[in-house]
């Protein structure tokens, strides 16, 4: 009965409910989870395609993470998450087509058409009525989202292209129909539909380019196992649900799996991989006494720990606490397209107003002055307005994927190009997250080359992180390594292994110790100035079969391997007055060596995950437009906090899942081509949204008959073929941002 009642409170009160363990819960009580998702799909689903489109992100974002938290099944009987927008994308894909479809009957039957362009076709009983019918069809069945989402943007008193579009498509339905009753007069049918369908046409390119995913949550939650090995009182164990594990359990980890709660380890020795928790690159070796997080990979001993923190006190819950609040202080965001809506909103009814005050007193109040506020009213609202951004954010889309920049978020790469600082994670980002070898020193004229095979040789059978270093460098130069027997490793010291000629060691400090050796001048020299920078030391030790004669041959200084693209990343984006800065979570030693070899401007170093999203804050904070680049889970918060949240693409799915933007190939540099691509992307929106609005200085006065005493008034016809005229140049203009080198 206690459970069950903590399971109803916990029901009830979703955002408090455990981050982790909730997600874990899903699983075991499906029906009554089902039940609760179906009641939220009722009061989601009751809004429009275009009220999820243009409500506000801040409750957007929430509904998107309580959705989250409802369980990854919610929608399955919709056939899409609101997060993603697929449902939003397919409701105006199948619109447009229907109504595309629809409009070919009006088109050709329209009156007005007919009389413009000098064709006429068969009559027949009925046909008279063709026009009028399928207008009336495609009105309510294309134009209906446009009409619904005019609501809350008048209530909001914030007019823009859904008020623009309603307005345009109603005065055309309206006054169509009331050519019907007025002989003599040109009808809009045919202008209705078009408009209808362009207008579905640039929403349905629009949605597939915005459709983005909020899987961060559900991405973290994956990190935890879903079962853990309880140890008994009487020393055996039992599977249990990971949910069921509380404070003071004995929990036993075996070698390669998940830590499945915070605890201290009290028995046993291993290397823990925490890179996807800390941030630091290195596998970090834990004893007895240690602490250990939850979502941490063990290496290859066995360890039995005793539980401090599970569920939502976990180190990994913090850090899911942390996206859903960096998701939260998200700012409302309003593209350039809706800010020039609502200016022609504005100016067409006061544009419409003074033609029919104008109108009235010149000639009276008449059928003649109505036709001419229809026509103000109806090309106020361009077809290219529709699609000036949507066709720029499609073709930047297309761009961006094929250089392996895939935009999840259109608002994302529209920012870039206001960016003052990139900030890096270090490591996985700028480095390859891998130990390698990055200086060799050595004596008595043994080549790099030669050491670096030999030391590869000894540690050809070793799994240790600096033995794959040693033997990856090898490979990367190509060495042929010479032939090594009786290879044993010496615990805690190194390793050895016999050639033809020589017995060769290969270890630290305390190999240096237990053969009772000294390093030469040169290389203590080396030793030293690797120290201080971070990074370890190995060294390569020579000594005849019988070890009556050894001498230190070569030292190696490993570290994490700078990518090669790095260096140039950060002079390109000084070039284009973009700062750099860089984030990790390793030593202050590791961090100032990486930051002078690449010349980054500002570093922070042994940076905790909670810490990550305040460094961002503090950028912020000092008026910076910040671009976060990383690829760990304790990235995720910083990446959503940031204005502009960069993933590696071969990082960690809950990184992807908490940015704008994903870099595919790992690449460094990719940073540089998306603020090339955004700066071109911007241009050419500036440039339709011209056009477009241009349209409307030149045809709107012309309209209302500002040139009616010398002879010229743009007739509804005219005014169509301008608008038509308009929607070609900024579709051309839009492709010509395929010329855009990056």
């Amino acid at each position: 009965m206690a459970e069950k009642q903590k399971h109803h409170e916990m029901e009830n009160n979703p955002i408090e409910k455990d981050p982790v363990s909730m997600h874990k819960h899903d699983s075991m009580d499906n029906s009554a989870q089902l039940e609760k998702n179906t009641q939220h799909d009722h009061s989601m689903h009751n809004l429009t395609a275009e009220e999820h489109a243009h409500m506000d992100p801040n409750e957007h974002t929430k509904h998107n993470i309580i959705s989250t938290q409802s369980g990854s099944d919610e929608h399955e009987g919709h056939g899409t998450a609101h997060a993603d927008h697929s449902g939003h994308e397919q409701m105006f894909r199948r619109k447009f087509w229907v109504s595309l479809i629809l409009s070919i009957p009006v088109i050709l039957f329209s009156s007005g058409l007919q009389m413009m362009l000098g064709f006429s076709l068969p009559n027949f009983p009925g046909s008279q009525w063709l026009a009028p019918i399928f207008g009336l069809v495609v009105f309510f069945y294309g134009g209906l989202p446009f009409l619904k989402m005019a609501v809350p943007e008048l209530k909001n008193r914030q007019p823009g292209m859904m008020t623009l579009i309603s307005l345009a498509i109603s005065v055309a339905f309206i006054y169509s129909f009331a050519t019907l009753f007025i002989p003599g007069q040109m009808d809009f049918f045919w202008e209705l539909v078009t408009l209808i369908v362009i207008m579905l046409l640039g929403h349905w390119i629009e949605m597939r380019s915005v459709r983005q995913a909020s899987g961060a949550l559900n991405a973290l939650a994956k990190l935890m196992p879903d079962t853990a090995e309880r140890i008994r009182a009487d020393g055996g164990t039992e599977t249990v649900s990971a949910s069921e594990i509380t404070n003071g359990d004995l929990v036993l980890v075996r070698p390669g799996a998940t830590i499945p709660a915070d605890g201290e380890i009290v028995d046993g020795e291993s290397s823990i991989n925490e890179a996807m928790i800390t941030g630091e690159s290195k596998p970090v070796s834990k004893t007895v006494g240690a602490k250990v997080i939850a979502g941490a990979i063990n290496g290859d001993g066995s360890l039995r720990v005793k539980v401090n923190a599970t569920g939502d006190q976990t180190a990994l819950a913090g850090i899911m606490r942390l996206v859903e609040q960096a998701q939260h202080s998200k700012s409302r965001t309003q593209i350039l397209a809706d800010q020039a809506a609502g200016w022609l909103f504005y100016i067409a009814l006061g544009v419409a107003l003074i033609t029919a005050v104008a109108w009235t007193i010149a000639t009276g109040f008449n059928v003649g002055v109505i036709e001419r506020v229809a026509t103000v009213l109806v090309i106020a609202c361009p077809h290219a307005l529709g699609l000036a951004v949507p066709l720029v954010v499609a073709i930047t889309t297309a761009i961006g994927a094929s250089n392996g920049l895939l935009v999840r978020d259109r608002l994302a790469l529209e920012k870039m190009r206001v960016v003052d600082i990139v900030l890096f994670d270090k490591t996985g980002t700028l480095t390859e997250g891998r130990f390698g070898v990055v200086e060799i020193a050595t004596i008595n004229k043994l080549s790099e080359d030669e050491a670096l095979a030999l030391a590869a040789a000894v540690e050809g059978d070793s799994e240790h992180t600096i033995a794959r270093g040693i033997r990856t460098s090898a490979e990367e130069r190509h060495l042929t390594l010479p032939d090594v027997h009786d290879f044993q490793a010496i615990q805690g010291r190194g390793a050895k292994a016999h050639t033809s000629s020589h017995m060769l060691y290969v270890g630290g400090p305390r190999l240096l110790e237990m053969l009772d050796l000294h390093l030469p001048t040169s290389l203590e020299q080396f030793e030293k100035q690797a120290s201080e920078k971070g990074q370890s030391v190995v060294h390569l030790i020579r000594s005849n079969h019988d070890a009556s004669l050894s001498e230190v041959s070569a030292s190696f200084a490993l570290a994490d391997v700078i990518r090669p693209e790095s260096l140039e990343a950060v002079h390109r984006l000084h070039d284009m007055g973009v700062q750099v800065a860089m984030l990790t979570g390793d030593s202050q030693a590791v961090a100032k060596s990486v930051a002078e070899v690449l010349g980054i401007d500002t570093y922070f170093a042994e940076v905790l995950p909670e810490n990550k999203d305040a460094k961002v804050s503090e950028l912020q904070s000092q008026g910076n437009r910040v671009a976060m680049v990383g690829d760990g889970v304790n990235d995720a918060p910083a990446l959503t906090r940031a204005d502009v949240g960069i993933a590696i693409g071969s990082g960690t799915d809950v990184a992807v899942e908490s940015a704008g933007i994903i870099l595919v190939r790992s690449n460094p540099l990719d940073v540089v081509k998306i603020i090339s691509l955004s700066r071109a992307s911007y241009r050419k929106m500036i440039q339709n949204l011209v056009w477009a609005a241009g349209y409307n200085v030149f045809a709107l006065p012309l309209a209302a008959g500002v040139l009616a005493p010398i002879g010229i008034l743009l007739s509804p016809a005219i005014g169509a073929v301008l608008m038509s005229l308009s929607t070609i140049i900024v579709a051309i203009n839009a492709q010509l941002l395929r010329r855009t080198s990056l």
